[in-house]
This record gives structure tokens, sequence and C-alpha cells, in this order.
């Protein structure tokens, strides 16, 4: 069981922890055993609020919405932290938070554990070591935190906690998304609804990475390599897969032959149309269109 703070709770406040009798049976239930929350809570303006753990059995994320605290690792100097910053704490972490006296912060904080959890805070913490993220204040983490919250009005039902284990994965990969959108910003990384945009516009038509790159203002082969950071693909590879999703929705939607696709979307060889589309989609585009009937 998590270790929560014994910070006296005013009414605006939050703390619930996962009853004991569910315990051991969301840690074998194959719906719930891979990730399931232990404790959670949002403290608002938290004066007086501190926690130290020698001990850390779980993993734990702490969310600033406001106010100032202060985070302080094993070995480490302690290291201010601001509104929209996340701390992510693994389990087996030693560490000490507490709130500033000036400003106290409020946070919302959730401990969490199962077969998939230290994987999870992996994608956080990938050294396994305590690490903090400037994700800024963003509405859809808020939601997704009292989201879940709404856990502690289920009591004991297993199924509003098999829900509450799901919304907890969910939540932890939207901060994970954010996490690294963020690091990527940092490195003065490229304005995807910009590129997006430039896509759309050259849809029917083709360029080239070095028009891509010269309209994103950057050298190709920094655009290239933060590209692929952000999204796995190669600039190319992600300009090819927006068209065939545009081919599939003029197959879903039109009568126009496989000929006339292909060249609407500046492919002048059919077969070689429909060879790549075959590659990204798992059907050529006949048998894409035939399914449509099934």
């Amino acid at each position: 069981m998590a270790i929560t703070s014994d910070w006296p709770l005013p009414p605006q406040a939050t703390r619930f922890l996962t009853p004991h009798i569910l315990f051991e049976w969301l840690m074998v239930n194959p719906l719930t055993k891979g990730l399931y929350p232990v404790a959670m809570g949002y403290y608002p303006s938290a004066l007086g609020h501190r926690m130290e753990r020698r001990d850390h059995d779980n993993q734990l994320l702490l969310y600033c919405t406001a106010g100032k605290g202060c985070l302080k690792l094993e070995n480490q100097a302690p290291q201010n932290i601001q509104r929209g910053q996340l701390i992510a704490l693994p389990k087996g972490q030693r560490h000490s938070y507490w709130a500033d006296e000036q400003t106290p912060w409020s946070i919302y904080w959730l401990h969490f554990d199962g077969e998939l959890a230290e994987q999870m805070m992996g994608l956080l913490s990938p050294a396994g070591a305590g690490s903090v993220h400037n994700l800024g204040t963003k509405p859809q983490v808020l939601a997704a935190f009292e989201a879940l919250f709404d856990v502690r009005y289920t009591a004991t039902s297993r199924t509003g906690f098999i829900h509450g284990c799901h919304q907890t994965q969910q939540l932890i990969s939207l901060l994970a998304v954010l996490a690294r959108q963020s690091r990527l910003e940092s490195k003065q990384a490229i304005n995807m609804e910009k590129v997006e945009a430039f896509m759309q516009q050259h849809l029917h038509s083709n360029f080239s990475l070095d028009d891509l790159a010269q309209h994103m203002r950057r050298s190709k082969f920094h655009f290239s390599k933060v590209f692929k950071e952000l999204t796995g693909q190669s600039p190319m590879q992600y300009f090819i897969a927006i068209k065939m999703q545009h081919a599939c929705s003029l197959l879903d939607s039109s009568d126009q032959s496989v000929k006339r696709i292909s060249a609407s979307l500046g492919y002048e060889d059919a077969y070689y149309f429909s060879r790549l589309f075959k590659k990204h989609i798992g059907l050529s585009p006949s048998e894409y269109r035939r399914s449509r009937h099934q």
C-alpha cells in the first residue's frame, strides 16, 4: 500500500486509497493486473504539505497546477518545482518534496502499480530515476485526473475499478506523449500543424524533402532528425501515409477508378500507386473497395 502524507484536507481536496479488500483481486485479474491505481489525490494551495520516503514501494506521479514546491532526490541538490511541471518518481527512488511556504503548490498525485507499472513509468523516466517534465498546464491532463478520481464513487465495485485501471493507463500514456512533445519543443522542434498544413496543400502533387525543410526554415538534416523523433517516421513516409488515408476516403466515398484516384494524388503510374497502397493498408485498392460491401 502507498504511504501518503497526513496533510490535513480542506473541503476542496481529495485523497483516496484503493480499498485493501480489492488489492488481491486487482493483482491477479487479467483485466487489471497490468496496471492499477493504489492511491490518488488533489491538494489545493497545500501550505505545510511535506513528504519524505526512504522506502518507496510503488510508482508515483505529481502534477503541479499552481504555486511552487521543491523536490529532493537522493544524492542530488533540491530543485524548484513550478506550475505545469510533472514529477515522475519510480519505485525504489528515495525522495522528499514539500510545498513552498510563500506560494504553496496545488498538486494532483497518483500512486500506481502492476505488472506493467515499471514499463509505463519508463515512458517518463527511462533511466529508472526520478525526473521532472515541463508540460505546462494542460486542460486534458486535468480532465484525465478528474475522470480517474471518479473511481472513488464506485466503492468496491469491481467493474468500476476495471474502468479505473484503464483510465490510469490512459492518463500515464497521455503524460508520456506530452512529456515527449515538451522535450522536442525544448530542442526547437518543428511545428507539426504547419507541416501537416503544407502536406495537405500538396496532397494532389508531390514535393521533395528539400522543399519541405525549406518551407519550415530548417536544414534538411535537422528537420528529418527531429521529425522522426516526433513521429517515428521520416517526413516523406508520413506524407505517403496521409496520401494513402486520403485514398481510402476516396475509395469509400466515390466510384472513381483506381487510375483516376492514383492520378489525383500525384501518381502517374497506377500500378506503383496500388503497390504502395497495399504496403500501407494491407489490401490492394480493389480489395479495399470490395471490403466495403462485406
